[in-house]
This record gives C-alpha cells, structure tokens and sequence, in this order.
C-alpha cells in the first residue's frame, strides 16, 4: 500500500503548472478520502497521507536536483536527497485534513472539512524557516491562455488559496454522485461567466506606466566563474541593453525608456564598480534601469539586490531581497555544520520606489514573488519587477512553476507584473493575469514592451490571506458542526 500512496500522490502533481491536468489531482484525492474510512486507525490514515505527501511534493520538486547539479563538486552528496528532503518536510501537511476530516460523518460535510483543512495546511506552510508556498493547490487553475485567464480571476477576491479551497472542495464532490456533478458543472459555467465577465471588463487607473526592456542573457553559472567568463557576460547585457532600449524608444516614443536585468546579472558589486556604471549608462543611451547584483555592506555583510540606476549610472535607489530561500541563500541555525560556503543577510523588508522615468514600482528579488498576499510594500505602486535567475533550475518544471506564481500575483493585487529571468523565462503580465509577450528557456535576447496600467485594488490586495483564511474558518465550523449533528441522529 505505500508503493500505492507513493505512485498516487506523484500522478496528481501532474494537475500543477506546466501540465495543469486537473483530473489527475481530483483522482489522488479520491483515493485519500477513500482512505479516510478504509483505513483501521487514525494511525493508518496517518501513514497512507504521509508517503501520498511524500510522492506528491518529491516530483513535484524534482527540478530541484538541477540546481545540485550546478555545483555538483560541492554538493554532489545532496543529489539524491535534494527533493526527498523537502517532501519529508513538506508531506506532513497533507497528513491534516485526512485526520481532521476523520472526525465528521462521510458527506458534504466531511468533503468540506477535508477542503478546508487541506488549505489551511497549505497555507501553514509559510511558516517552515522563511516560508515555502511552493506549488500551491490554487495554481493547478492556470492553464495556458484564456481558459486560464478565466479560472484565475477569482483570486482577485480569494486568492491562489481560496482558489485551492475550491479546487480541492470540487475535485470531491465530482465523485459524489450524479446530482453532485451537476452541481459542480454549474458552478463552473457560474464560475466562467465571473471570470469571463471581469476580463471584459477592466476597471483600470489612469496610469502611464514606462517601456521596458527586460534583457535576458541565457548566462550559464559555470560561465561566469572566471573572470573572463564574467566579462563576456556583462559585454553581452551591454549590447542587449543597447538593443533593447533602441527598439523601446522606436516603439513608444512618447514614453519612459527603463532597462531591467535580472537577479545577478551584474557579476560583481555594482555600486562599487563606477566603470562598470560608467559604461551601462552609455549602453542605455540617456534611460534609467534596474540591475540585480550582490551589495556588501560596511560591515562585510552580503546581500541579494536590485538598484535603480539613473541616466548617468549612479545608484539612485538599492531593495535588498528580504525573504531569502532556506538552504539557498541561508541556513537555518538549527544545522550544526555549514552547508552553504558564504550566506547571505536579509533585507528590511518590501518596498515602493518612486523614481523620474521608473514611476511607482515595487521591486522584488526572485522567490519573494511565491509569497501570496505578501508583494508590496505599505504603499501599492502601480507595477512589479522581478529579477530572477532561473538558470539553476535547469530547462525543468522549476521555470514554469516560478512564472506561475507571477501571473497569480497578478490577479491577486490587480498589478502588471513584469519578470526578468537570466536564462528564462523572461515575461510579462497584465493587472488581469492575461499574458502579454515571453522569451522562452535559453534565448539571449530583450523583451520590449509597454507596461500596462495597474486596476483598481482588489479585494485581496486591501485585505491579504485573511479572506481564504476566513472562509476556511467558516467551512470548518459549519462543517463540523453539520457532522456533529448528523453524527447525533446516526447514535441516536
């Protein structure tokens, strides 16, 4: 039976972006429910949930192996575990609505106590080390194209995890009989007609966001240890940048010209480096950009930033990334031995720059943008940038389930959102999530394009994670309440 729950929990992750084969996921929960009653024991209930969860987030995770393999002369000992590791970690949360669902009768009930807690614990996740939301439930929903755009749209009001409540409330009832199905077909076509609806009808700010130019260089890691490799590298984002500020000032003439490069796409210290500076500010020709680079402080500390340059290259604004990725960029203090060869310190927090030519923009550093509700700093700006540098990814789901989470956040705050990726994926949302242009994995090239204007704030941007929070709530009092009372009349 554990090769079963093994097998079953790594079929349904095919129900997460890029496949986004819904099915697949409302088979594995069937086959948890089953289990619910199947099973002889809370004990047992607990196991076939653990090695479920443990299928499910070890493939789900499976790219995580290639950014091991990057330094494989390092942490070649971690290949094998990389992945296994974190679902050991992660599969527990799954464990939860499978015993918490235990406690009501079979039914509506128990389905929605099953929905609710399953979120609930998805949701807990933010708080193992710096928080790891990875592939929530919610972004099985983004298909590619407008299907996709459709089913999002209710994040504006619930986020990606009421989405998840949903999904996995619908994925149950599905098998619960004819009338159940219908039930569930017409709350789709209720669903669509909302989601179709809403992108018809943008409620947009009048706002003029820049031109921008995201610069994707396709620069491997190993290509820049040396320090010729690290100077073919910066000579390439030159003439990327030189390209891409040309066409964006042919496009929009009448428009803020701004350059982006990715997470590190400056190989060395760029507020050091006045030459280097000197001669970006040449490249891009009179426009204002923003660059990913490491920063050292005056105590010899590290950081993961991105820094605003002005029309001459100087320095005008730095955001040093405050959510740093556990095992990536820190190690937890639990660890007895060092991991990691050089950590990095965390920024103060999220922020709004508002800057000549960049506008209103809050600037993020890569796995800051997975956390939903959490995107903006105190002042809502009028669009997201992220820098990214996917290459340890490798040409793997890791890219795609990255880009995923950007177009959530989208909808979710009702912000054009714009990602600029080292070796990819390079992209480019509206406020309604709708997918405006992309450079694909491995293409050195600039994306041009005009940034649209923000909406109007939506129900999640002013109130965050406690609206799915609330609704989950609610879905367990109800919900055990209607057990208990059926529970009574069964005794009784």
């Amino acid at each position: 039976m554990v090769l079963a729950d093994l097998v079953i929990g790594a079929f349904s992750t095919l129900a997460l972006p890029p496949v986004c084969f819904v099915p697949a996921l409302a088979v594995g929960l069937l086959y948890l429910y089953r289990c619910i009653d199947d099973a002889s024991g809370a004990r047992e209930r607990g196991i076939h949930a653990f090695f479920f969860g443990l299928g499910y987030h070890t493939a789900a995770l499976s790219w995580l192996t290639n950014a091991i393999l990057t330094r494989a002369h390092d942490f070649w000992w971690a290949v094998p575990i990389a992945a296994p590791g974190c679902a050991l970690i992660l599969a527990p949360f799954i464990m939860v609505p499978v015993l918490v669902a235990a406690l009501v009768p079979a039914g509506i009930a128990r389905m929605g106590l099953f929905a609710a807690s399953w979120t609930l614990a998805d949701m807990a996740r933010v708080f193992i080390f710096t928080g790891f939301p990875w592939n929530p439930t919610g972004s099985t929903l983004e298909l590619p194209g407008l299907a996709g755009d459709i089913l999002i749209q209710p994040a504006a009001l619930i986020g990606v995890d009421g989405l998840g409540f949903l999904v996995v409330f619908f994925g149950l009832l599905v098998w619960h009989g004819h009338r159940a199905r219908v039930a569930v077909a017409l709350g789709l076509l209720a669903w669509g007609a909302g989601g179709w609806f809403r992108l018809d009808h943008p409620d947009l700010l009048p706002v003029v966001n820049p031109e921008v130019a995201l610069i994707q260089g396709d620069i491997r890691e190993q290509d820049i240890l040396s320090r010729e490799g690290a100077i073919e590298a910066f000579r390439l984002y030159l003439r990327l940048t030189a390209e891409g500020v040309a066409k964006a000032r042919e496009d929009a003439p009448d428009r803020n010209v701004v350059y982006l490069w990715p997470e590190s796409g400056f190989p060395g210290l760029l507020d050091e480096d006045e030459a280097a500076r000197n001669l970006i500010a040449r490249a891009a020709d009179g426009s204002w950009g923003m660059i990913g680079s490491d920063r050292r402080d005056a105590q010899g500390r590290f950081y993961n930033s991105i820094m605003a340059l002005d029309e001459s290259g100087r320095v005008r604004a730095t955001y040093d990334k405050a959510t740093l990725v556990p095992f990536g960029e820190y190690q937890p203090r639990f660890i007895p031995f060092n991991l990691l060869p050089e950590q990095l310190t965390p920024g103060k927090g999220l922020e709004t720059w508002t800057l000549p030519a960049l506008g209103s923009v809050g600037p993020m550093v890569c796995y800051e943008i997975i956390f939903s509700g959490h995107v903006t700093g105190k002042k809502r700006p009028d669009w997201l940038a992220n820098i990214t540098n996917d290459a340890w990814f490798g040409n793997s789901a890791g890219p795609r389930q990255h880009l995923a989470t950007v177009r959530m956040r989208a909808v979710e705050e009702g912000l054009p959102v714009v990602q600029a990726a080292n070796m990819g994926i390079t992209a480019a949302f509206d406020s309604s999530g709708h997918e405006l242009a992309r450079l694909p994995w491995g293409k050195p090239d600039s994306l041009v394009l005009s940034v649209p204007p923000p909406r109007v704030p939506t129900v999640f941007s002013r109130l965050g994670r406690i609206v799915p929070f609330s609704l989950c709530m609610v879905v367990v009092l109800v919900t055990v309440s209607l057990g208990r009372r059926r529970r009574m009349i069964i005794e009784g």
